[in-house]
């Protein structure tokens, strides 16, 4: 992580004030809560919901050696190294970008409509094979998570893996040119967002701001399969000395698979371009293959030797509620997929669960899909369109949207089957009277829903 005097953080930050009797205190690492920073970092307060300058004090008393300080806050801590800035979020990304140059790293950027996360854990896999490799933790992919991902770095770290996430136009440029990718991944253009951005076009062009802080040479990632993203990304690039690479699903695609099979284990396949080799990565469903794709085309661009591609896939270690397998208290299984859910990854959810086998009756429970814009309604019905009663036992909604997926999947269903629920609490009640040893209970809901608060709920009694 960043070691540096105060002297320098003020030149970094492009601040004033800082003390001559302070100039030489070093700092170790960055934060911006009072609440987990560690002896010896610089606080930086920003201004948010909760003002960050309110919580100095209890920064000093936890071991902070230094704070920026925004100039028109008033009563900056006295005898104490203060670092006066124009603004605290801008001096943040100022630092970890002025940080970023000095080191000699490289960096993968990955953003996406679905599947950011995933991705962004089997190419820190991958590429642990061969070299020393820093990523960003969970999904810190904003506008806060990715300057302090930057900070973290250790000087002698070859190669960075940096999730990017977005609300609006603007904001993965910003995080691009900070990051400063040498290989960047778009995953897949969706339907998140649809609601600040209007549609699918715009959505495009505020994922290939990702490429505007590539300087090359370079590669892109792209997902082959949306006939958008292609010419698009040809004009973002050009005169830019990045090259493209495509995967998919489609034999047109430089990275494609050629055999998918689902076990206990996880999904196998094999691929173009190396069909001698079967991967196995740990979550079920054929939709993460394509994923999966992409960090091996990223891989084979640093130099990743072919035979460990197979062990960086098989044991990565990925991040929480994706397709977690969790043995319910009362002898059913959950299956808990409820980080995020949009349309597209619903389908996918979907169509894995429309080919699972092995359990009693599959219960499939669903909360709201958000951020959909005007569409919204309409893509829930279109769900509970696509529900097959021979594939799945029962279905249970939370949610006001939701209701549109219990309205049209109920007719298709036997009487009974199809129930609707506003309060978490209704709903988790009816799990419990409903799932019965050697069921599965399928969980799939936006974040906003926090879905996985159900398994407690139920297990808990």
């Amino acid at each position: 992580m960043i070691q540096r005097y105060c002297d320098e953080i003020e030149r970094m930050v492009q601040g004033s004030g800082l003390s001559e009797h302070y100039r030489n205190t070093a700092i170790t690492g960055v934060s911006i809560d009072s609440r987990t920073l560690k002896r010896g970092s610089l606080f930086i307060p920003i201004v948010r919901e909760k003002d960050g300058h309110h919580y100095i004090h209890e920064a000093i008393s936890r071991g902070a050696a230094a704070c920026l300080w925004q100039a028109d806050h008033p009563s900056p801590p006295d005898h104490f190294p203060v670092i006066l800035v124009d603004n605290s979020l801008s001096a943040l990304h100022r630092l970890a970008g002025e940080y970023r140059r000095q080191l000699k790293v490289r960096t993968v950027g990955i953003t996406g409509s679905n599947g950011k996360t995933t991705t962004k854990d089997w190419v820190a896999s991958l590429l642990a094979t061969t070299f020393k490799i820093e990523y960003s933790d969970g999904n810190k992919n904003n506008h806060f998570g990715v300057p302090l991902t930057l900070l973290q770095l250790k000087e002698d770290t070859e190669i960075a893996v940096l999730e990017m996430g977005m609300s609006g136009l603007g904001e993965i440029d910003q995080l691009s040119r900070l990051g400063r990718p040498e290989a960047s991944i778009i995953t897949l253009i969706g339907e998140s967002h649809l609601a600040e951005l209007g549609s699918r076009e715009a959505i495009v062009q505020a994922k290939l701001e990702i490429c505007n802080g590539m300087e090359g040479p370079g590669v892109l990632v792209y997902n082959g399969d949306n006939p958008m993203l292609g010419a698009a990304a040809e004009r973002q690039l050009s005169g830019k000395e990045v090259r493209t690479v495509r995967f998919g699903t489609g034999s047109h695609n430089d990275y494609y698979p050629l055999s998918v099979a689902l076990s206990s284990r996880g999904t196998h396949f094999t691929c173009r371009p190396r069909p001698e080799i079967q991967y196995t990565i740990g979550l079920p469903g054929r939709h993460y293959v394509t994923n999966a794709l992409a960090a091996l085309a990223v891989a084979d661009y640093f130099g990743v030797p072919a035979e460990r591609t197979e062990r960086g896939l098989r044991d990565a270690v990925l991040s929480g509620m994706r397709m977690e397998v969790i043995r319910g208290g009362a002898g059913f299984t959950w299956i808990n997929d409820s980080f995020n859910a949009s349309p597209t990854s619903v389908k996918a959810a979907l169509s894995y669960l429309h080919e699972l086998e092995g359990y009693r009756r599959k219960i499939l429970v669903l909360g709201d899909m958000l951020d959909l814009g005007e569409q919204e309604i309409d893509f829930h019905r279109e769900i509970g369109e696509l529900l097959d009663p021979h594939k799945v036992d029962c279905v249970l909604t939370l949610g006001k949207l939701s209701t549109e997926i219990a309205h049209a999947a109920s007719g298709a269903f036997p009487p009974g089957s199809v129930e609707a629920f506003e309060r978490k609490s209704d709903l988790a009640r009816a799990i419990g009277l409903i799932a019965a040893p050697g069921d599965v209970v399928f969980l799939k809901g936006s974040r906003g829903m926090q879905m996985e608060e159900l398994i407690a709920m139920v297990d808990g009694g």
